[in-house]
């Protein structure tokens, strides 16, 4: 007799298989990052559709098979409807998700990186937020889930020396970290202000009372984006 499990998850991708099944990638409260199958589930009267869509948390209901986990069950716990509904805040759950799927390796369970999923769709769903502002949410997620998984750099001191950070020339290697400018030798296109700096303090902090009151001027938002795409690649290569 096949034995059913029972977890809260949330659904990162879908992907459309023969004629009426789906496989989810879901990341679980109990399992870790699982690849299920739902069959039959693209018909209009499968009772499973209404609890498996994108970027819901689910209560989902499985069985363990000789290749395959299959879907059993699947109850919603919150759709985030604003998310949803807003095509700006979509994308970046897009994002969040895809984020997710590339660097989360293995079935391992890891109450913190479901915790930080749920803080991170929470605060998407429901801070008013320019769009621009937004992008907060996806920088932090992803400093955030890095950090989870071994590689937090030092905000504080350089990476080579470990004198404290000033606010002076800085510069940022991704396999590195942040560097002073005595013992920085490479090009000056790697240079981070210390205003970017500060905003990647705040996000280890989670200090979001600071952050929604900051005003980005646009070459800060453009080197966050930089460096965090920077920091992000990397790490995806070396996963």
């Amino acid at each position: 007799m096949a034995v059913h499990y029972r977890t809260q998850g949330f659904l990162l991708k879908k992907t459309d298989l023969r004629e009426t099944d789906q496989l989810f990638t879901i990341y679980t409260k109990d399992f870790g990052k699982l690849e299920i199958l739902g069959k039959a589930i693209r018909k209009i009267k499968s009772k499973l559709r209404s609890g498996a869509e994108l970027f819901y948390l689910s209560e989902t209901e499985f069985i363990q098979g000789k290749t395959h986990k299959t879907l059993t069950d699947a109850i919603t716990i919150e759709k985030f409807k604003n998310t949803r509904n807003d095509l700006e805040r979509l994308k970046i759950a897009y994002q969040i998700a895809g984020v997710a799927d590339n660097l989360i390796k293995g079935q391992e369970k890891d109450e913190t990186i479901f915790n930080l999923l749920n803080e991170t769709f929470d605060k998407l769903n429901n801070l008013q937020l320019t769009t621009c502002n937004l992008q907060l949410i996806y920088f932090y997620f992803i400093w955030n889930l890095l950090s989870i998984l071994g590689y937090q750099i030092d905000l504080y001191n350089c990476a080579f020396c470990q004198k404290k950070l000033v606010p002076e020339k800085l510069f940022f290697e991704p396999e590195e970290g942040i560097i002073c400018s005595k013992c920085f030798e490479g090009a000056g296109d790697k240079e981070i202000s210390p205003e970017v700096i500060k905003i990647l303090r705040l996000f280890q902090k989670n200090d979001w009372d600071t952050l929604l009151k900051l005003k980005i001027d646009n070459i800060y938002w453009k080197s966050l984006e930089t460096i965090s795409e920077n920091y992000l690649a990397n790490y995806s290569k070396s996963e």
